[in-house]
């Protein structure tokens, strides 16, 4: 039974024809569910002058307006909803930090939709029947949780349904489960590893398989070091609330050369930032969903502030995109020059007497914006040895290379950076404090 794995569905290999056509048709049909039962949709449709029958061919997508994270809270709580608030088995809402939280539901149906899609990343991942899964995501409002939850029940699996927190527990039960997966943010699962290493334990004789990572942005070289560090192999799993939660694409295990996004259910575009016009593949630019399938809040050209560009299929017919390493509203602006958490991560993974444990905090100081980088020392290395300000000096050279001013790098011994038992708190602005 461990060597099986599970079949492909039919869509996964369909050709690119077959493909455009369904997603044509679920465009079209989209677009009039939005219009007729949305009242915020017909709005914006009619402000900007169009109508669902404009859309012949999917090019015509470009006519309709932009939906952002604005929209939402400007119709908050539930006055985008194309069904009325009785036909939704599930809300779920973001955190709402910098105002009111962003409020999405799901019909039966859309449950449904959304636990196939993740089903189907888990599959792409690697998953084999009998697998148990270990959910570190956290439950509750925020999709992580749940969406995994239900994804890997709707595939078969096992699922140990833990949350966030309890970092020894969550040893100890990978451990006595024998856990094959983790669905977990890459920051934590570094605090998993942290925690096997306090217990005495090798992260790599840990009975886990596969990570399916996700729900912040990481780059290449932490898929590298979290794989040599655990001895499993790292996927990358996409999605936002906004557009269905966990799921709207995912890595595949055969090629880990991006998300591919399943695009019969999630219609993918890149636009430029500034102007809003679309670009072709293969450029870089801000990546925007319209959802092809969602009853409760269709979603039409969600803006996710996502910087990547779409890339040809590779292990499916359906297009990838390049892994999300920034967005637009995670860029630090230091002195004129653009910079994402992401550039500093990979400067900092190259230097072995530093942990990937890091903040990057911004002041300002009259007009000037400086950039403070806190980072701690690996295991059992003092943040006052040779070694260590050695590597911080080397780090602080190498950032002021990249961005050509100089920055302050504070270290701290292990455990001196505030561990995250969900997204990753990467940038700390105090600039207006």
């Amino acid at each position: 039974m461990r060597d099986k794995t599970f079949p492909l569905e039919p869509i996964e290999k369909a050709s690119i024809d077959e493909l455009r056509s369904l997603q044509l048709k679920r465009l079209q049909s989209t677009l009039q569910h939005a219009y007729a039962h949305s009242p915020v949709y017909r709005a914006k449709f009619d402000a900007a002058g169009v109508h669902p029958n404009d859309c012949q061919s999917l090019s015509d997508l470009a006519k309709f307006p932009f939906t952002t994270k604005a929209d939402l809270r400007d119709s908050y709580p539930f006055g985008m909803f194309a069904v009325p608030r009785a036909q939704c088995a599930r809300i779920h809402a973001s955190s709402g930090t910098t105002g009111k939280p962003t409020v999405v539901g799901y019909t039966l149906k859309d449950i449904d939709t959304w636990a196939t899609v993740v089903a189907r990343s888990i599959r792409a991942g690697g998953a084999r029947p009998g697998d148990m899964v270990h959910v570190s995501y956290g439950y509750g409002l925020f999709t992580g949780g749940l969406g995994a939850h239900y994804g890997a029940e709707k595939i078969g699996l096992t699922v140990v349904p833990f949350g966030g927190g309890q970092t020894e527990r969550q040893v100890q039960l990978i451990q006595d489960f024998q856990s094959n997966i983790i669905m977990v943010t890459p920051s934590y699962m570094l605090a998993i590893a942290d925690e096997y290493e306090r217990q005495g334990i090798d992260p790599k004789s840990s009975p886990l398989r596969i990570g399916i990572f996700g729900a912040e942005p990481w780059t290449n070289d932490m898929r590298v070091a979290i794989e040599k560090r655990m001895g499993i192999d790292a996927v990358d799993i996409y999605g936002l609330s906004e557009v269905m939660g966990p799921g709207v694409a995912s890595e595949c295990i055969e090629t880990k050369d991006g998300p591919t996004i399943w695009e019969d259910h999630f219609y993918p575009e890149i636009i430029h930032p500034e102007t809003g016009e679309p670009v072709q593949d293969g450029e870089m630019g801000e990546l925007v969903f319209t959802s092809l399938t969602k009853e409760a809040l269709p979603i039409i050209r969600y803006r996710t502030r996502d910087l990547t560009r779409l890339l040809p299929g590779t292990a499916r017919t359906m297009r990838r995109m390049e892994k999300i390493t920034g967005r637009s509203d995670d860029m630090m602006i230091i002195r004129g020059v653009n910079v994402f958490p992401s550039q500093i991560e990979e400067l900092i993974l190259k230097r072995p007497e530093l942990a990937p444990h890091y903040q990057c905090v911004l002041t300002r100081e009259g007009p000037m914006d400086n950039l403070k980088v806190v980072v701690e020392t690996c295991a059992g290395m003092g943040q006052d040895s040779i070694e260590a300000r050695a590597a911080a000096k080397l780090l602080q050279h190498e950032i002021k290379v990249y961005i050509g001013s100089s920055v302050e790098i504070e270290l701290r011994a292990e455990g001196g950076v505030e561990r995250s038992q969900g997204k990753a708190k990467r940038v700390v602005d105090l600039r207006g404090k």
